[in-house]
């Protein structure tokens, strides 16, 4: 139904609903409980005065979030963490002088930060093998199909349908190794109280550097990292939050490309995205079959790769320990780049899950443009009937411009085959051209080059991942 507020189209219309979760109030909220339970435990264990009664009611409470209270605090106090530790206390009467203790508010703030964002990676790299797996598929079906290829977006040699696709494939091989170097060495903030110094657990461990270190270790550990930055302000490094959506923003860009080739393709008829039985290309022209899934990941990545600059210029500006300057910025920064980075791999597989290929309309093509293509191997065969290359040569030449000037002036067919078949200083039959013009000699290693990637480069991946494999293409609107 309509409302009457503002509504993000990532949410009501492009994402998915696991993006959306990650990125919630819930999960967000629920992550600072789980921190703060994480550090009561590790500071009892450490020797601080706290009940496993306490622990427990926590515990109990890390789900059950009065969010109206919450946002009532929120107003009164002017400060978002401090109004969910007095909403917890509230909730944990027994537990509440113990919540946060030590802490600072990037403890939950940014340690939760980092445990989404790596949540989302992890999504975007499972949605990312799976378009790889899909896109590699089809890239196998069709790699001996000789398609033209272009430079310039002007007619090349001839390639295959199957190549083209694994240079799609390849960029996307970049982003993943990009994408799992940024999982393997994110870190947690940690616990560094206010300005990084972790001055009051130095009060509160009596100056015992050793259990303070281990405090940093033991939360990391129950959080799921493997640690903790060493050194930060009061907040981490927003070179990280950079780093995040410069990652990102690279799978927008290869997308981005994909997308582009696609709606070239399509309007050259010869490989199209899916298109529904009742869906509509445009409300004027009944005919029309508009690219519109690509066309949407054309928008999506646009956004994507011009907010990627947001944490870039914060993580520059940042002053000394910190400034609440990035706090605004990356609320809506960062959750919204996921969120499109998401909608984007969830329409490329769906692209590549049914992608259809003309076949006639390639060869056709083909056959337009490759007697063109041809001339020098036309010229061979006929010195190898006893012709004189230099004659032959400027004969092909005089032919070539006028049969270039049939297709171009007079808007009809390339006729330059049967000009060289009637011109008896070439001695070819019909046969002996047909052989010279046979596509599958302009492909050079084409077919053998899409193998030897699938075979070395594709297939470890899949393999290593083979639990992420099944996702399913949705496009909502």
């Amino acid at each position: 139904m309509p409302t009457n507020e503002y509504e993000s189209p990532l949410i009501q219309r492009y994402s998915s609903k696991e993006a959306s979760f990650i990125f919630s109030a819930d999960n967000k909220f629920i992550t600072w409980r789980k921190l703060w339970v994480a550090l009561a435990k590790c500071e009892k264990e450490l020797g601080l005065p706290i009940e496993q009664e306490q622990i427990d009611e926590l515990e109990a409470n890390i789900f059950n979030i009065d969010y109206k209270m919450a946002k009532e605090k929120e107003k009164e106090l002017r400060h978002d963490v401090m109004a969910h530790v007095h909403t917890y206390a509230h909730q944990c009467p027994k537990a509440g002088g113990i919540i946060h203790l030590g802490a600072t508010s990037a403890y939950v703030g940014d340690n939760t930060d980092i445990i989404q964002y790596t949540q989302g990676l992890e999504l975007m790299k499972k949605k990312l093998i799976n378009c790889i797996d899909k896109l590699s598929q089809f890239a196998l079906k069709y790699k001996d199909m000789p398609t033209l290829g272009f430079t310039h977006f002007q007619a090349a040699q001839l390639t295959t349908v199957g190549k083209r696709a694994c240079l799609w494939i390849q960029d996307l091989v970049m982003d993943l190794e990009d994408l799992n170097h940024l999982l393997c060495n994110t870190k947690l903030r940690g616990v560094k109280g206010t300005t990084g110094t972790q001055a009051s657990f130095m009060e509160l461990f009596e100056g015992d550097h050793e259990k303070i270190k281990k405090l940093d270790r033991m939360v990391a550990e129950k959080m799921g990292f493997k640690e903790s930055y060493k050194v930060t302000g009061q907040t981490y490094s927003r070179k990280y939050d950079s780093q995040v959506c410069n990652v990102l923003s690279g799978i927008a860009q290869s997308l981005y490309k994909f997308s582009n080739d696609m709606r070239l393709l399509q309007h050259l008829k010869e490989i199209e995205e899916p298109f529904e039985k009742n869906q509509i290309g445009s409300s004027a022209m009944a005919y029309k079959r508009n690219p519109m899934r690509s066309e949407r990941i054309g928008a999506l990545a646009r956004y994507v790769i011009v907010t990627a600059l947001n944490p870039a210029i914060t993580a520059s500006t940042q002053w000394f320990e910190r400034t609440l300057d990035d706090s605004a910025n990356k609320r809506i920064s960062i959750p919204e780049s996921f969120l499109a980075v998401d909608a984007i791999l969830n329409i490329c597989l769906n692209i590549s899950e049914g992608l259809v290929v003309y076949e006639k309309v390639i060869q056709q093509r083909i056959e337009e443009e490759l007697p063109f293509m041809a001339t020098e191997n036309i010229i061979m065969q006929g010195v190898k009937k006893g012709g004189d290359r230099q004659e032959l040569h400027e004969r092909i030449r005089i032919h070539s411009m006028e049969a270039g000037k049939m297709v171009k002036v007079e808007g009809k067919s390339n006729d330059l085959i049967e000009r060289i078949k009637n011109d008896p200083s070439f001695n070819l039959n019909e046969g002996e051209l047909d052989d010279v013009l046979d596509a599958n000699k302009y492909i050079g290693r084409a077919p053998e080059q899409v193998v030897e990637f699938i075979n070395d480069i594709i297939n470890p991946i899949l393999t290593e991942n083979q639990d992420l494999l099944g996702e399913k293409g949705e496009v909502h609107v």
